[in-house]
């Protein structure tokens, strides 16, 4: 099936470009606030962080007092990433220079006595640089008093692996340092969603810190051979192993993860699906036993492809795939990585054109993440594509319902993947008589409320797209997307609803200037804009519209969200079809007086128009929809009339 998203870039290399200190564009940003004592670092994957890091770690330890630097790692493999590096020779001004002695991101229990007793050992020594993992750091530091912190730098990789939930010993730990030293903090993280469900920060601690974002935007504009980014589905019944060979494209460098054995997807025997993938392909003509690397025989052709097993549970082969996958330069090196749960963060193949994903993946962190692992800006490469394969509702007899929210899940999802990936726009007011053009990447609007308050504004700027990640995987929005509900209902009564519960303390007015950016934002990126000669043109949905008429009742006729449904609906069987619908209607949305009164202006136009009344029966969910309007208002008025 075509791609739900398709987004297009412009190669201008400043992403990739280095200043005379050695800096990207995105470490550039950063370092701008490296004065700050709690800094939030959002940036995508390949764009630096871990270099970025070491610049403001370093700068701190020579210029700003700072005594000592830890750095926390959510497992051993990302602990390479830290290892020393020669800065000087592109300009900076020292170099970082960790003492091997103080990785203990080495084999071993993570809460071992040996790496507990390294880490006390090295907080009253005079050493500088410390690397750990997440779990080290939590152990060692149930014997520590926070004012051992006192003038230290403590750096959380993957900071979206921390939670504020008391049962997160690390989120924990990390609010006891801020209130108990004079820690500095800096957060990294390639996420652009806090834990998903839970936030990583309290309210009242994540106000301390100076946020600096990098949007991946930014990032795969400004690379130099990535032109496109495509994210689709594929839907089968039966088994997933004999649907996948029909989608892995063994001449596309691939990255492919099978389900987890908890999932409906998985056949609970994961070494043998592994197997069979294999066996699609070819035949093994060895497996190397220095590098673990498995040399296939491709059928069609003959080919030998080089295949990683990372699903491998024994340790040390796995190491044996993971050394060698680390050192790849070339793009012979590896054709296709099989994984499980691994591959999708601190792993470096910048050669992966396709990220092939079985089974619905309920955390939008983790879907980000392994769409990083495609976008890597490579020579091999002009286009990256994600693929979800996902169960046809009709596929598992036994639960269609959850076959079918797993479905709308994943489109939901690719959405929001959308809005993150997309370029960002800046919105303004149109007001009557303005005729001063607006400014690259900037939008005018009529009608457009803009934020009146610091508030609103920071929401905007730095909870934009975890606000829209709450709104698309809230339950009601789900089933309202695919066209059952009126766009305006949708815009004006489901979404301020959301917003409202996430942020209680807003006023009417602040939850209406954030629920027209949310709509507008959502429309424009979902909409392809076009240059006629010294004008600009949007379409959105079906309509062809000139950016400069733009008005906000125009935008909120329109479901922000419909676009991948309608291609859907194309696509899939009328059988398949049939039971998302008939799932739908099953858990509809109860109406009520703000929808009624929406729907109500409509209802009368319709009745003029077709001089009938909108029918329960009606092929139409609109218009099934309305007819649901007009007995829930009779309802109604027998209800006031009966208690009078």
């Amino acid at each position: 099936m075509p791609d739900i998203v398709n987004v297009n870039y412009h190669n201008t290399g400043n992403s990739t470009k280095i200043n005379t200190m050695g800096m990207r564009e995105m470490q550039t940003r950063a370092f701008e606030s490296r004065d700050a004592q709690y800094l939030l670092l959002k940036a995508p994957p390949a764009s630096g962080k871990s270099r970025a890091l070491m610049f403001l770690a370093v700068d701190k330890l020579v210029n700003q007092g700072i005594r000592k630097v830890i750095v926390a790692v959510p497992e051993r493999s990302i602990g390479s990433s830290f290892s020393k590096t020669d800065l000087k020779k592109d300009g900076f001004f020292a170099n970082w220079e960790p003492n091997d002695i103080y990785n203990l991101c080495t084999p071993g229990d993570e809460g071992s006595s040996s790496k507990v007793k390294a880490f006390h050992k090295f907080m009253d020594s005079d050493e500088k640089i410390l690397i750990c993992t997440h779990a080290t750091l939590r152990f060692a530091c149930e014997e520590l008093d926070e004012a051992k912190f006192n003038n230290t730098l403590l750096a959380i990789d993957e900071f979206h692996h921390v939670s504020a939930d008391v049962n997160n010993r690390l989120g924990e730990l990390l609010k006891s340092i801020m209130n108990k030293s004079t820690a500095h903090i800096i957060a990294m993280t390639g996420s652009y969603f806090r834990g998903d469900s839970v936030p990583i920060l309290t309210p009242e601690n994540e106000a301390k810190f100076t946020k600096v974002t990098y949007n991946y935007y930014e990032q795969l504009n400004g690379y130099n051979f990535l032109k496109s980014l495509g994210i689709g589905y594929h839907f089968y019944t039966g088994k997933y192993t004999s649907a996948i060979i029909d989608i892995l494209d063994t001449d596309k460098k691939t990255i492919l993860h099978i389900p987890n054995v908890n999932s409906g997807e998985s056949t609970k025997q994961k070494h043998n699906e592994v197997d069979f993938i294999i066996d699609a392909i070819g035949d093994i003509v060895k497996q190397d036993s220095d590098t673990g690397v498995i040399h296939v025989k491709r059928h069609t052709d003959g080919k030998v492809l080089k295949v990683a097993d990372l699903v491998e549970d024994n340790p040390r082969e796995r190491d044996k795939i993971v050394n060698y996958l680390r050192n790849a330069n070339s793009v012979d090196d590896m054709d296709l990585i099989i994984a499980l749960g691994m591959a999708k963060e601190g792993f470096d193949w910048p050669f992966c054109e396709h990220a092939l994903t079985v089974g619905y993946r309920g955390s939008l962190t983790e879907i980000i993440q392994i769409i990083g692992r495609c976008t890597r800006d490579s020579n091999n490469k002009t286009h990256a594509q994600f693929t979800n394969l996902i169960a046809s509702p009709d596929a598992i007899k036994d639960d269609v319902k959850v076959a079918t929210n797993n479905m709308l899940k994943a489109i939901t999802a690719s959405l929001l993947m959308e809005q993150v990936l997309a370029p960002n726009f800046k919105f303004k007011t149109r007001i009557d008589n303005d005729d001063e053009e607006a400014e690259p990447g900037e939008i005018k609007i009529r009608g457009f409320k803009e934020p009146s308050s610091k508030r609103v504004k920071d929401i905007l700027e730095s909870d934009l797209n975890d606000l829209k990640a709450t709104i698309l995987q809230d339950d009601t929005m789900i089933k309202a997307m695919p066209g059952n509900i009126d766009p305006e209902v949708i815009n004006k009564v489901l979404i301020p609803k959301i917003i409202r519960v996430k942020y209680p303390e807003l006023s009417d007015e602040e939850i209406e200037e954030i629920r027209q950016y949310v709509v507008v934002d959502s429309v424009i990126k979902n909409g392809e804009i076009k240059e006629v000669g010294d004008q600009r043109f949007i379409t959105m949905t079906e309509k062809f519209v000139n950016i400069d008429e733009i008005h906000i009742d125009l935008i909120d006729s329109i479901n922000p969200f419909q676009k991948a449904f309608e291609i859907l609906s194309k696509d899939v069987t009328t059988k398949v079809l049939k039971i998302i619908q008939d799932t739908i209607e099953a858990t509809r949305i109860k109406m009520d007086f703000e929808e009624a009164k929406i729907l109500w202006p409509k209802i009368v136009e319709f009745k003029k128009m077709y001089d009938k009344e909108p029918s329960v029966n009606a092929n139409d969910p609109l218009e099934r929809r309305m007819a649901e309007c007009i007995i829930y208002l009779k309802d109604e008025k027998r209800k006031r009339l009966a208690n009078g």
